[in-house]
């Protein structure tokens, strides 16, 4: 087995086990993140309070993109005040 195949069969069972489709998923590898720490975030019945891997996913997600987002206009502002 290949390293390419290695790696999308953990991502396949990531997949599988997170309940994730196919636009969070690309969501989680343009982070960065590896299909094993997403199995280790799946809440288990006693964390009731630890949302479920799609939602943590999608929220960071957001979060990072808000988080650039603020970052550009900044540099953009302070770019336009040194014209």
């Amino acid at each position: 087995m290949t390293n390419k195949d290695k790696k999308d069969s953990e991502w396949a069972e990531a997949k599988r086990k997170c309940r994730l489709n196919d636009e969070t998923v690309k969501m989680a590898k343009e982070m960065g993140l590896q299909p094993r720490s997403l199995i280790k975030n799946i809440p288990s019945k006693n964390e009731m309070w630890k949302a479920p891997v799609s939602v943590w996913i999608r929220d960071m997600y957001e979060a990072r993109q808000e988080k650039a987002q603020k970052k550009r206009v900044a540099k953009a502002k302070q770019h336009q005040e040194s014209d």
